[in-house]
């Protein structure tokens, strides 16, 4: 499972899309125990700096549709998701998210990206728009890096 569905969990419970940060690191440190309460705080930077979260007026708010996401009722998020991850890898988690099978979705980038010349950020970008999936946030990023 990912990030979002771990960043989705405290909005969710709370019905709402905005919320306290310390009312989001107690849902995710107390109430479900996931993390530590510093792991919690992790993850609200990660999330922010990959376009999740937003903090505003002293509120976590978050980017997408958090009443559109699953939580499983025995979800429990990896540490992995802890750790920054790289443009390439958050284009493959959101087509995954998508329905595509990881496989598939690094095969086809590859192809793309000897067809076209690109980067494999950029031809990223250009296989998950063509499959219609959600990647603004990425597409930023890669267009900064290049």
């Amino acid at each position: 499972m990912s990030l979002r569905t771990a960043v989705a969990a405290p909005f969710k419970s709370a019905g709402t899309d905005a919320l306290g940060e310390r009312a989001f690191v107690v849902e995710l440190a107390v109430d479900r125990d996931w993390f530590s309460p510093d792991q919690a705080a992790r993850l609200v930077d990660i999330a922010t700096s990959e376009g999740l979260l937003e903090r505003e007026s002293g509120e976590l708010r978050t980017r997408f549709d958090a009443e559109s996401v699953t939580v499983p009722e025995e979800f429990t998020p990896e540490e992995s998701i802890l750790q920054a991850r790289s443009t390439f890898e958050r284009l493959v988690d959101a087509l995954v998210e998508a329905g595509e099978e990881k496989q598939d979705a690094v095969a086809g980038v590859n192809r793309l990206q000897s067809e076209l010349g690109l980067t494999v950020e950029a031809a990223a970008v250009v296989y998950a728009r063509r499959r219609g999936v959600d990647i603004k946030e990425a597409a930023t990023a890669t267009r900064e890096e290049l």
